[in-house]
């Protein structure tokens, strides 16, 4: 987890509109290189509201993420993948059926009007 600090100290690329998100679901930009899904759940509470996690699936090898479905299991905000289901953690991207296993998170937030991304 980064200190305050370190979020302002970031550099912040704006990625889309927050008119482009969509409640509860994934939405995928391209960032540095990258399919980002953006994932907006306004329900989930205190810093819950939006997540940048990799769109690219490991296990199948398809670029997804941004269509699998959003829940807690274990105790953790996940998405599920579409295809093999294996739940990863928003927090840090870890899988919970495979620890091992990491996808990629970003820094995220909405500025006014605007999503951006750090830049690390």
């Amino acid at each position: 987890m980064q200190t305050t600090s370190a979020v302002q100290a970031m550099a912040w690329q704006w990625v889309c509109d927050r008119q482009d998100l969509i409640a509860n679901s994934g939405v995928v930009v391209w960032f540095d290189g990258a399919q980002v899904a953006l994932f907006y759940l306004p329900e989930a509470g205190e810093g819950g509201v939006l997540h940048a996690i990799d769109n690219h699936d490991p296990q199948s090898g398809a670029n997804v993420i941004g269509r699998g479905i959003v829940g807690y299991l274990q105790g953790e905000l996940v998405v599920a993948a579409p295809l093999y289901k294996q739940h990863y953690c928003f927090s840090d991207g870890r899988c919970l059926e495979s620890p091992q296993e990491k996808i990629r998170v970003w820094p995220v937030r909405l500025a006014g009007d605007g999503v951006e991304i750090g830049v690390v």
